[in-house]
C-alpha cells in the first residue's frame, strides 16, 4: 500500500511564500492538543507538551500500520498562541502567553485509537501531560498565510506583514494567530527554520 503524504494531499495549508501572503480556506481538520501557558523558552511543559505530542503520534502511526490500515508521515507541529491581554502578546510579554501545541491527525484516527495509543506509550515511560492529551476538531475557515524563514525570534517582521496585508484587503482577524513549524528545530540551522504563520480572518469585525 502506498504511504499516505498528508502534507502534499493539503500542500496549500502546509506550503507558504516567503514573499506573497495567500488566503486559504482551511477545512474542519482534527488534531491531538496541549494546552499551556508561559514563556516557551522557560516552562518546562512547553518542550514535555511537544514531546508527548511526537510520542503519542508515533504510536499511533505505527499501530495503525501494525493492524493493517494505511501508511502514513507524522504531520509537523504547530501551535495556537493567544494572551489575556493580547497588548502582551503583541509586546512580546511572553510569561503572559497562552498556547496551544498540537499535531494533525488523518481524519481515520479514532478516539479508541488515541486511547489505546496513549497505554503503549504509558507503559515506555513516564509522560508528566500524557493524561491531559485529547483529540479534538478546529475548522479555522479563511485564513491568511505567509512563510517565515529564520529564528523563531525573528517572526516579528514577518508577522506585521501579514497583518498589514489582513488589513489592507479589509479583513479583521477571526482566530488566534497559528503558527507551523515545518522543521526540527534540533536539527536545523536557526537561519534555516521555515514556519508557517497562520492569521484566521473574516469580514466582519470579532465583538
Amino acid at each position: 500500500m502506498q504511504k499516505m503524504d498528508l502534507k502534499k494531499d493539503l500542500k496549500h495549508l502546509y506550503q507558504a511564500s516567503a514573499k506573497v501572503p495567500a488566503i486559504v480556506e482551511v477545512p474542519r481538520l482534527q488534531f491531538l492538543i496541549l494546552d499551556g501557558a508561559g514563556d516557551p523558552n522557560v516552562v518546562p511543559e512547553f518542550p514535555q507538551a511537544a514531546e508527548t505530542l511526537f510520542r503519542v503520534s508515533y504510536a499511533l502511526k505505527f499501530m495503525v500500520k501494525k493492524e493493517g490500515g494505511p501508511d502514513y508521515g507524522v504531520m509537523p507541529l504547530e501551535g495556537l498562541w493567544t494572551a489575556q491581554d493580547m497588548a502582551a502578546f503583541c509586546q512580546d510579554r511572553r510569561d503572559e502567553w497562552q498556547w496551544t501545541l498540537m499535531i494533525m491527525q488523518p481524519d481515520f484516527i479514532t478516539q479508541e485509537l488515541v486511547a489505546r495509543a496513549k497505554a503503549t506509550v504509558r507503559k515506555k515511560g513516564a509522560s508528566p501531560l500524557l493524561e491531559a492529551l485529547k483529540l479534538t476538531g478546529l475548522c479555522e475557515g479563511q485564513a491568511a498565510q505567509l512563510l517565515h524563514v529564520g529564528p523563531y525570534a525573528d517572526e516579528a517582521p514577518t508577522v506585521a506583514r501579514l497583518h498589514n496585508f489582513i488589513r489592507e484587503k479589509s479583513y479583521h482577524f477571526g482566530g488566534k494567530h497559528h503558527e507551523i513549524y515545518l522543521n526540527d528545530p534540533r536539527r536545523t540551522a536557526p537561519e534555516k527554520l521555515k514556519t508557517i504563520i497562520r492569521q484566521p480572518i473574516t469580514l466582519e469585525a470579532m465583538k
